[in-house]
């Protein structure tokens, strides 16, 4: 009789030490250099190869040089649309922003499990997409007091507001805006847990349908193998547009930052 396979889905999001687990801690929290940490240093180091590979700046430009030049027009335009002329000095800090997100997204989607190894997608970690909701929101806030001072809270208050109803819709502005950064982060991480959840789960269901008899794998396993290639087409897709909305939002923050609009 075959062994009924025994998948779960969550241990793929499991946050594993590599090394330093002894000892490595500061005000008892522990450091060691995860699984996570280690595929952050894989899509850093990806998306520096991809930025040198790319800067020949040739007169002739190759087609990695097109890639990058495609990419930072597409980031430049994005910005100019959303923020205006101001919005060009924050190209550097959106590229890197949705080329290390789409980087971390797709890396996590790559097949290596045929190779014994186990692709881990930090994005599907709220601590890891909260932390560039927070970067993305302390840069906003940083440039609306530096460029607008105290007048930056003149944001909650919509011009043409009733004087009654200043103070209540101040509030509800600034709770609004305040829970910007966790709706960023949560978006992301959501979309990015909820795919490879559920393309574990028919995997799972692929193999014990395979194991039960050829019968019900044709009738169940089958389809259900067809709709996963289906699905990693479409994660893939996901990658790439959940990168593009967490940096459209932030051109979108910035540009209140820059015309409290």
């Amino acid at each position: 009789m075959a062994a009924e396979a025994k998948v779960d889905p969550m241990h793929q999001f499991t946050i594993e030490p590599l090394f330093g687990s002894q000892g490595w801690s500061i005000g008892g929290y522990n450091i060691a250099f995860t699984n996570s940490a280690l595929w952050m240093a894989i899509a850093t180091i990806a998306l520096l190869v991809f930025v040198a590979g790319g800067a020949k700046r040739a007169q002739v430009p190759g087609r990695w040089q097109m890639a990058v030049e495609t990419f930072t027009g597409f980031i430049d335009g994005m910005l100019a649309a959303n923020v205006g002329p101001n919005g060009k000095k924050y190209v550097p800090y959106i590229f890197s922003l949705f080329m290390f997100i789409l980087f971390a997204n797709v890396l996590g989607l790559m097949p290596i499990g045929v190779l014994g190894l186990h692709a881990f997608t930090f994005t599907s970690h709220f601590s890891a997409t909260g932390v560039l909701a927070v970067l993305s929101f302390s840069i906003v806030l940083i440039v609306g007091f530096a460029k607008h001072k105290l007048h930056f809270f003149s944001l909650f208050v919509p011009h043409g507001t009733p004087v009654a109803m200043i103070v209540p819709i101040f509030f509800v502005e600034l709770v609004s805006f305040l829970v910007r950064p966790f709706s960023l982060g949560l978006r992301l991480f959501v979309a990015m847990m909820a795919g490879h959840v559920l393309l574990e789960v028919l995997s799972s269901f692929v193999i014990d349908t395979g194991n039960a008899n050829i019968g019900l794998f044709a009738i169940a396993g089958l389809p259900s193998f067809i709709l996963m290639v289906g699905i990693c087409a479409l994660e893939l897709l996901v990658a790439g547009i959940q990168a593009y909305v967490f940096a459209l939002l932030t051109c979108v923050y910035l540009n209140d930052a820059e015309n409290l609009h």
